[in-house]
This record gives C-alpha cells, sequence and structure tokens, in this order.
C-alpha cells in the first residue's frame, strides 16, 4: 500500500516497531517506533510523559515527511 501510495505522488511515512518488515514491504521513509502492543506511546509513562513521547514521534514523522530521500532511509535520530 505504501509504495502506491507513492507512485501515486503522495509522500509516506512508515512508523513502525520492526523496521525490518518495513523494509520488506518497500517503505521509503521509515520512523522506529516503541513497541508492538503500543507502538505510539508508553502506558507505564504519566499521562504528561506519554504526551511529549507521542509528539516527539509524531515531529519525527513529519520531518520525515517533508525529507526527500532516495530509496529506503531510516529516520531514527
Amino acid at each position: 500500500m505504501v509504495k502506491e501510495v507513492e507512485r501515486a505522488g503522495l509522500p509516506v511515512v512508515h512508523m513502525c516497531t520492526v523496521t525490518p518488515i518495513s523494509m520488506t514491504v518497500g517503505a521509503n521513509r521509515i520512523v522506529p517506533t516503541i513497541a508492538i502492543p503500543h507502538p505510539l506511546g508508553n502506558p507505564a509513562l504519566e499521562p504528561a510523559e506519554e504526551k511529549a513521547l507521542r509528539r516527539k514521534l509524531v515531529e519525527k514523522a513529519l520531518r520525515a515527511l517533508q525529507t526527500e530521500v532516495d530509496g529506503q532511509t531510516v529516520f531514527d535520530d
């Protein structure tokens, strides 16, 4: 699905916990996330900390979306 959307001219960020799977399906912009049961959060954190964690992940994905890539790129910084 990711490749088809990009072929249509829309950049896509694939946020995932297992980056090798994203590489296998051909995603170009890959943002690693937290854990399989909670990819975009951590319920063990206090609400304010979890909100900050989620914001950080979404901001990273937005930066990846704005970045020109030539092939598969993992944004793990």
